[in-house]
C-alpha cells in the first residue's frame, strides 16, 4: 500500500495526485470502457439477425487490438515529446516512463490513469466505423484497416489537437473528441460506404434494413448515453464545477436533439419510432462532446436544437438522396454533428465556463472561430483521404476483396464469417445444408453438434427462407 510520501511528486499541480480526481478519472474510463459493448449491442439491434455475431464479435476483438496497439506505442506517440508539431515521440512505449505514482505536467491524476482513460477514445474511434461498413466487410480485412487507421489518422490528429502538436499551439478546442474523433470517424465512415458499396438490396428497402432486435438496440443507445458522462465528464480530468458543466451540457444536449428528431419525425408523415429516438439521442451526444465543458446551459440548448435538424436531414441528404450506404448512419449521426460542436466552440465557448478554455465570437474572440474551422477542415480532410487510400491498399493486397462474397452476404456474417448464428430457431440455410456445414465446420461428430447446436443439426428449421434475400 501506498504511503503518504510516494503521493508527493514534483510533475503534479499542487504537488501531489488528488485521490477525488483520479476517483472520477479512473470511474470515467469504466464507463467509456462499457460504451464499447454498448455500442456493439445498438449495432447489434438495429442490424439483421443473421449478422448478430459478426459485429459483436468486430467490436470486442478490435477493442482488444486497439487496447494493445496503445500501450505498445499509441500513447507516446500522442503524448510523447512533439517532434515539429506533427507526432509524439517513443519515449513512453510499452507505457514506459508512464508512472502509478506521478503526474504528466500540469494534470492530478497518474500518468497511467490518464493513459487508461485516453485508450478508451483510442478504441471507440475506429470502432464507429463498424457501423457504416456492416453487413459486408470480412473481418480480416475490417481488423486490418482499424489497426492501419489508428496510426494513421487518429494518433496524429489526436497528437496534433491534445498532444501539443500544431493545432493545439493554435489554440485550437475540443474538449472530449468532437474533431479527433467524431469528425475523423465520420468522414472515415463516409469513404468507407462509398468504396465499399451498398448491401444488396440497398434502393428497395432506401437503406432502412429491418432492424432485428430494437429491444437490444435500446440497451445499448441507454448504455451509451449513460457512458457518455464518463466520455465527456471525465475529460474535465478532475471532479469539479468543469465536470459537472460537461455532464449537465450532455444530458441537455441530448434531450433536446431527441425531441428535435421526433418532431422532424413526425412532420415528415412518420411516427415517432423507437429508431428515431436512438439516433437523436446519439446525434446529440455526439456534437455536444468537443463543447461540453466550454458552453454555458443556454448555449448548450441551442446547440442541441441545431444538431438535431442537421443530423436529421443529414442522414435524409446521405443515405435517401445520395444513395450511400452507411449503414448505420455514422457520418450523420457522429460526423456532422462533431463538427458542428466543433464549430459551435468558437461561436459560444466561454472563459466563464472553463477558464482554461477561451472566449469565442460571441464573447469578442473571432479567432477561435476561425482556428475551430482550421482544424475541422484539416481532420476531415486528412481522415478522408487516409481512409481511401488505406482501403484501396488492402484491397489491392487481398486480391480486391474487401467484401464477403455474394453469398455469404446472403445467409449472414454470423455463419459465413464465425461458423455459428445468434438466433437457432431462424435460419437462411435449408436443412441438409445447414446440418451437414455445421458438422464439417466444427468437426466434430454428429452427437457432439447436436449437443451444442441443437435443432439446427437434428431438425428441420422453424423458418427457412430460400432463394430470396432474407431479412432476419
Amino acid at each position: 500500500m501506498a504511503t503518504s510520501t510516494e503521493t508527493v511528486t514534483l510533475s503534479c499541480r499542487d504537488g501531489q495526485i488528488s485521490t477525488g480526481d483520479t476517483s472520477w478519472v479512473l470511474i470515467s474510463s469504466i464507463l467509456v470502457l462499457a460504451m464499447m459493448p454498448a455500442l456493439a449491442f445498438f449495432e447489434a439491434g438495429m442490424l439483421r439477425s443473421k449478422n448478430t455475431l459478426a459485429i459483436l464479435t468486430q467490436v470486442l476483438i478490435g477493442l482488444s487490438l486497439l487496447s494493445v496497439l496503445w500501450a505498445v506505442v499509441g500513447f507516446s506517440l500522442v503524448f510523447g515529446t512533439d517532434h515539429g508539431g506533427f507526432i509524439g515521440g517513443f519515449q513512453h512505449v510499452l507505457l514506459i516512463k508512464t508512472p502509478y505514482f506521478d503526474c504528466l505536467p500540469g494534470q492530478t491524476i497518474p500518468a497511467a490513469c490518464y493513459a487508461l482513460f485516453q485508450s478508451m477514445f483510442a478504441a471507440i474511434t475506429p470502432l464507429l466505423m463498424t457501423g457504416a461498413v456492416a453487413e459486408r466487410m470480412k473481418l480480416q480485412a475490417l481488423l486490418i484497416f482499424i489497426v492501419l487507421w489508428e496510426i494513421v489518422v487518429y494518433y496524429p490528429v489526436a497528437h496534433w489537437v491534445w498532444g501539443g502538436g500544431w493545432l493545439g499551439a493554435m489554440g485550437v478546442l475540443d474538449f472530449a473528441g468532437g474533431i479527433v474523433i467524431h469528425t475523423t470517424a465520420g468522414a472515415g465512415s463516409l469513404v468507407a460506404a462509398v468504396v465499399l458499396g451498398p448491401r444488396k438490396h440497398f434502393l428497395e428497402y432506401h437503406g432502412e434494413f429491418p432492424p432485428s432486435n430494437l429491444p437490444l438496440a435500446a440497451v445499448g443507445a441507454g448504455l451509451l448515453w449513460m457512458g457518455w458522462f464518463g466520455f465527456n465528464g471525465g475529460s474535465a480530468l478532475a471532479a469539479g464545477a468543469v465536470a459537472v458543466s460537461a455532464v449537465l451540457s450532455t444530458q441537455l444536449a441530448a434531450s433536446v436533439s431527441t425531441v428535435v428528431w421526433v418532431l422532424l419525425s413526425a412532420l415528415h408523415g412518420g411516427k415517432p419510432s423507437a429508431t428515431t429516438v436512438f439516433n437523436g439521442a446519439l446525434a446529440g451526444l455526439a456534437g455536444i462532446t468537443p463543447a461540453s465543458g466550454y458552453l454555458s446551459s443556454p448555449s448548450t440548448l441551442v446547440v442541441g436544437l441545431i444538431l438535431g435538424i442537421a443530423s436529421f436531414y443529414g442522414v435524409r441528404l446521405i443515405k435517401l438522396r445520395l444513395h450511400i450506404d452507411d449503414a448505420l448512419d455514422v457520418s450523420s449521426i457522429h460526423g456532422i454533428p462533431g463538427a458542428i460542436g466543433a464549430l459551435a466552440i468558437g461561436f459560444a465557448s466561454e472563459k466563464a465556463v472553463n477558464p482554461d478554455g477561451a472566449d469565442g465570437l460571441f464573447f469578442g474572440n473571432p479567432r477561435l472561430l476561425a482556428v475551430q474551422l482550421l482544424a475541422v477542415v484539416v481532420a476531415a480532410a486528412w481522415a478522408t483521404f487516409w481512409t481511401y487510400v488505406l482501403l484501396k491498399i488492402i484491397s489491392r493486397c487481398m486480391g480486391n476483396e474487401l467484401r464477403v462474397s455474394s453469398h455469404a452476404e446472403h445467409v449472414g456474417l454470423d455463419w459465413a464469417e464465425h461458423g455459428e448464428v445468434a438466433y437457432h430457431n431462424l435460419a437462411v440455410l435449408d436443412d441438409t445444408t445447414m446440418r451437414a456445414s455445421i458438422i464439417e465446420r466444427m468437426d466434430m461428430p454428429t452427437s457432439a453438434a447436436y449437443r451444442r447446436f441443437g435443432d439446427a443439426v437434428s431438425t428441420p428449421c422453424s423458418m427457412v427462407i430460400q432463394n430470396q434475400e432474407p431479412l432476419l
